[in-house]
């Protein structure tokens, strides 16, 4: 009687099938063996015949051989398992480690991306304040000599005045002192203004002069631009002058005539006098 049976994939040999095996080995030898015994009288003439016979039997051999054929595929079973298990853990880890390393590549690239995102709006932001800081010192006015007063002021009476009265406003100042101009603009009279000595006009943004006379020397020409700040002179005591000082004039247009306060014209553009 031979015993089979199909184990499947990686399927361990369950105890019942290896223990009926076992008995029905054990079975087969005991039965096997008492037919020898009830023979052996029958056959004792045969001698060596019925020996022989009985060793080769196919119940003994299946019943000596399932117990080793049941231990190999249990062993087989074990070394399939083992396999699959250590794939199985290597695939975890791998995936494991490329899971990691995406994670680490997208923090990394989110990173990067902040830090290019945050240098482009300080750039930004460093270009506009430059801009705006460059419009307000387009737009700025000044005092034309720095750090002055005013020494004369604006519509005084007297004789020095061929008008009666002062045009414009004296600002103290010694011999040489740097002379600015109080906006930016377009030099439009730059030389002798007869009274006024050496004289410069300039033409502002919004349609209005100022001018600075009594000057010792002139730095700049006709249609020259110029900006808020910018030195374009040096005072003096030329024309008709009693001592080194600048004289300053707003007005509304470029000729003598047509000066405006000084002092509410510098307040109204924030320069304080």
């Amino acid at each position: 009687m031979a015993f089979t049976r199909a184990t499947g994939k990686h399927r361990r040999p369950s105890k019942t099938r290896r223990a009926t095996a076992g008995a029905a080995g054990i079975a087969g030898l005991a039965t096997v063996g008492v037919v020898g015994s009830i023979a052996s009288p029958a056959f004792a003439a045969g001698g060596g015949q019925s020996q022989n016979n009985l060793q080769q039997s196919p119940q003994l051999r299946e019943a000596l051989a399932a117990p080793i054929s049941d231990t190999l595929d249990e062993q087989a079973y074990d070394q399939a398992l083992t396999a699959e298990q250590t794939r199985a853990e290597s695939e975890a880890k791998e995936e494991a480690a490329k899971a990691k390393a995406e994670a680490k590549r997208k923090a990394d690239e989110a990173k990067r991306k902040a830090a290019a995102e945050k240098a482009q709006k300080e750039h930004e932001a460093k270009v506009k304040a430059a801009r705006a800081a460059e419009r307000a010192k387009l737009n700025a006015y000044v005092l034309p000599v720095e750090g002055s007063y005013v020494s004369t002021g604006y519509k005084q009476g007297g004789g020095m005045w061929s008008s009666g009265s002062h045009t414009g406003i004296d600002f103290h100042a010694g011999m040489n002192t740097p002379v600015h101009s109080v906006a930016a603009g377009e030099v439009v009279e730059a030389g002798n203004g007869g009274a006024y000595g050496n004289n410069i006009v300039i033409k502002h943004k919004d349609g209005t002069y100022t001018q600075y006379g009594h000057l010792n020397s002139i730095g700049v020409s006709v249609g020259q631009s110029v900006e808020s700040g910018q030195q374009i002179a040096l005072s003096g005591s030329t024309g008709n002058s009693s001592g080194p000082h600048l004289h300053f004039e707003a007005r509304s247009g470029p000729e003598y005539g047509s000066d405006i306060d000084p002092v509410a014209y510098l307040r109204q553009h924030g320069v304080k006098v």
